[in-house]
């Protein structure tokens, strides 16, 4: 028979007890299971997954707020930059109107007032509905979307490619 009072008696019905009781001290930090966390502001718990959705989602908003900006910025350059372009464009077609004629004179007249009209367009739209315009041509004529983005993909490239390369000055300065 086993002897219940020897220390090698593992059998079932044996309890493991701490030689020093356990407790908590008085500067002692506790610490919340993983799963739940509980809201400073309402005292409610939330789960992790909660709190990584909701500050995803505060990121998120930020992210969309700031891209909003940069369109804001970038739609009212364009803007200018087509209106100076319509008034080159309508202060050339006098010099047009000598050289070649007044009919090609009053084509660049026209062009002219054509994108003067797209800049007003621009600028009288805000950019959800830019947005709408856009999703909405792509979805009428998808290839010309996507030949038009392929076309401004590489213009924007070769830019970018330009802007890195460094210039050789040995190639680049004329000889003496």
């Amino acid at each position: 028979m086993a002897d219940q009072n020897n220390p090698a008696n593992t059998g079932a019905d044996a309890t493991f007890e701490p030689a020093v009781p356990l407790k908590a001290e008085a500067g002692d930090v506790s610490f919340e299971p993983a799963d739940t966390i509980t809201d400073a502001a309402t005292d409610t718990p939330r789960t992790t997954k909660e709190t990584i959705k909701n500050e995803a989602g505060k990121l998120g908003a930020q992210a969309a707020d700031k891209a909003r900006s940069f369109a804001g910025d970038g739609k009212t350059k364009a803007s200018g930059a087509i209106n100076e372009f319509a008034r080159m464009m309508e202060d050339a077609a006098g010099q047009v109107d000598e050289k070649l004629g007044e009919q090609y004179g009053q084509y660049a007249r026209s062009a002219a007032q054509s994108l003067g009209g797209f800049a007003n367009q621009l600028d009288a739209k805000d950019i959800d509905e830019l947005v709408e315009d856009v999703r909405g041509f792509v979805r009428k004529s998808p290839a010309i979307a996507i030949g038009t983005a392929a076309a401004l993909g590489f213009v924007l490239a070769r830019v970018v490619k330009a802007g890195v390369e460094p210039v050789d000055t040995a190639t680049t300065t004329p000889a003496a």
